[in-house]
């Protein structure tokens, strides 16, 4: 009889294996040879074992297998080693499956929280999506908002999926949001073609009227009625952009035409002009020496004389014109202020008003005074402050009022 510490072969070439309890268990028989070979062949089927389990070992712990396929490994290997026609510590790979078991479950919650965590992560960040698109499908930045709706949907795409309920709820109202969105952009441009057609329509006529005038020598209601027409065109709006350049085109061609019709006839006029600026500048100059005005009567006069030789004069150039009339304006201005000056001095009801209006002023000032001194001279300084305040502000408009006062020579 041959025997090792894990096994051993009787007289009958019976091979056992002693088990945990101290029991033994009958694994084979081997009559080939001798009892050590036995037990040799025996425990190569053994390190058979331990090579496995330590291979599944390796997996669970380098690769992603799933905690079910490495059950069903566990499983196999637990069958083989509790029926195992080996020799060895077979209870001591019982333990390694066993100890394999607590890391896998320990794997199988762990990717279970994971898991978890990731349609937790995933569940917030469909709903911030939701939101953003509920928000764009009001928007009317077509363009922008139409990119950034088909980016959400990218980046839905690259999220895990929740449970089905939850994502479905989430992609209806997702979905629902970018059909809104879509149904208001169609509308829009629905109705901004409608308007581009109606607004070509416009322009056409505008186009027709443009080149009917543009033979016209009625120089002033016909650039006018240019006017008119170029209000009119920006009024209209844009047509389709296939017809809008050729309408402007057209257009701006029929104006030129006439524009430059008339700019060569003005340019004739353009010499006469610059001669009537020269007489309205001598005459301008010859205004402004009445003022200051000293002689209120003789300085009307005068400026009436100037004024009529003014209006013979004619036409002068456009640039020139707001200068030289404000040089005119001016004096004028002069004359109006010296008039009204005059009528305010020699006006008895606005004086009376005046020397009434002084004269409360007056009082009040005095009355304030003496209860000032008074308020001092009892010690009370803080009274005193505070009419000293109201004095200052009737001493300003008492001020005022002295000093139109004295504009009516009083």
């Amino acid at each position: 009889m041959s025997s090792d510490p894990w096994g051993r072969v009787d007289e009958t070439g019976t091979v056992y294996v002693r088990t945990a309890d101290g029991g033994e268990r009958v694994v084979g028989s081997w009559q080939a040879g001798s009892p050590d070979e036995a037990l040799a062949y025996f425990e190569r089927k053994y390190d058979g074992l331990v090579v496995e389990i330590g291979l599944l070992e390796r997996r669970v712990k380098t690769t992603d297998l799933s905690a079910k396929d490495a059950m069903t490994a566990i499983d196999h290997l637990r069958q083989q080693v509790d029926e195992a026609h080996a020799v060895g510590d077979l209870d001591a790979l019982s333990k390694r499956l066993d100890k394999l078991v607590e890391t896998v479950e320990a794997r199988r919650e762990e990717r279970k929280a994971q898991k978890a965590k990731q349609s937790d992560e995933a569940r917030h960040a469909k709903e911030a999506l939701v939101v953003e698109a509920e928000e764009l499908a009001q928007s009317e930045q077509w363009r922008s908002a139409g990119e950034r709706l088909r980016a959400l949907v990218d980046t839905w795409k690259g999220l895990p999926r929740l449970d089905r309920k939850s994502d479905d709820e989430l992609w209806h109202r997702f979905s629902h949001a970018r059909s809104a969105f879509s149904k208001r952009r169609k509308a829009h441009f629905a109705s901004l073609d409608a308007q581009r057609e109606e607004a070509r329509k416009a322009k056409e006529k505008l186009v027709a009227e443009a080149e009917a005038l543009s033979s016209s020598t009625d120089w002033g209601p016909t650039a006018a009625r240019y006017r008119e027409l170029m209000a009119d065109w920006k009024a209209a709006g844009r047509a389709q952009r296939e017809h809008e350049d050729d309408l402007w085109n057209r257009f701006r061609g029929a104006q030129d035409v006439f524009f430059a019709a008339r700019s060569e006839v003005f340019a004739e006029r353009d010499a006469e002009q610059s001669e009537n600026l020269k007489l309205k500048e001598e005459l301008a100059e010859e205004a402004e020496k009445l003022v200051p005005v000293k002689d209120l009567k003789a300085a009307r006069a005068a400026f009436r004389s100037i004024n009529e030789r003014w209006e013979a004069i004619g036409h002068v150039p456009r640039d020139a014109r707001p200068k030289v009339e404000g040089r005119m304006q001016a004096v004028e201005r002069a004359l109006q202020e010296s008039e009204e000056a005059e009528w305010r001095r020699t006006n008895p009801e606005a004086r009376a008003r005046a020397e009434g209006l002084t004269g409360q002023l007056q009082a009040a000032v005095d009355k304030l005074t003496e209860q000032i001194e008074k308020a001092r001279a009892a010690g009370n300084n803080a009274k005193a402050d505070k009419l000293q305040k109201e004095l200052d502000g009737r001493q300003a408009l008492l001020d005022q009022a002295l000093k139109g006062l004295h504009e009516f020579g009083g």
